[in-house]
């Protein structure tokens, strides 16, 4: 069994040629050498942080051309829905525009006594159609002359009128929607010239005789 000398102190091995001294650069050397790597990580995340900025903004431009191009395509489908919607009432106009005259034959029918039999269902069944699609009928005897949607084909003076006025109605006027496709083919009178004068030149003139019936006449002599 060994004895362990007393005051004896282990030392670390040095080689042989080395000094202790020759260890404190190596630990100088190895704090450099941890600084060293943590440099480079903040030049790493600066580059990321570059990068991440870049996809972003190009993240921005690519969702602004995504919005722009959703909405003209909107745009685009409210466009084609909307001539869509023209094409057909012009389809439908030009179409109702032709049956006219039948629906003119028909009403002349109705009025002379004639739509009976099967004619009158056949005739009824066609306004009903043209009804559905949209074709509705105007034009009444004693409504106010509108060169707007009325066409004057007779002309005459009538004293029981005070503006121009349709008194006949020779072919009832057509329409789709706001749209008129025919006017209204009507006679129409006007106000007898110098009617209103006359009425008012007489009601001057039997003035003073009501202030004199009023005042019990002119005094007597």
């Amino acid at each position: 069994m060994t004895e362990e000398t007393p005051g004896f102190e282990e030392k670390p091995d040095v080689p042989s040629g080395a000094t202790p001294d020759d260890a404190e650069p190596k630990a100088a050397s190895s704090s450099e050498e941890g600084a060293a790597p943590a440099g480079d990580a903040n030049a790493e995340n600066a580059g990321l942080v570059a990068q991440l900025d870049q996809v972003r903004t190009a993240l921005g431009e690519r969702t602004a051309d995504l919005q722009r191009l959703q909405a003209e395509y909107q745009n685009y489908r409210r466009r084609v829905e909307r001539d869509r919607i023209a094409v057909k009432e012009i389809a439908i106009a030009n179409l109702l525009t032709e049956l006219l005259p039948v629906l003119d034959d028909i009403g002349r029918a109705r009025e002379h006594g004639e739509l009976v039999g099967g004619f009158k269902s056949v005739a009824e069944s066609l306004e009903t159609v043209a009804a559905k699609m949209g074709l509705q009928q105007f034009g009444k005897e004693g409504e106010p002359f509108d060169p707007t949607i009325h066409e004057a084909l007779m002309h005459s003076y009538a004293p029981d009128v005070t503006e121009t006025t349709c008194v006949a109605i020779l072919q009832p006027g057509y329409r789709i929607g706001e749209r008129t496709i025919r006017p209204a083919r009507v006679a129409v009178a006007e106000p007898q010239p110098g009617a209103q004068t006359a009425k008012a030149e007489g009601g001057e003139e039997n003035t003073p005789a009501a202030d004199d019936k009023e005042s019990g006449g002119p005094d007597e002599g």
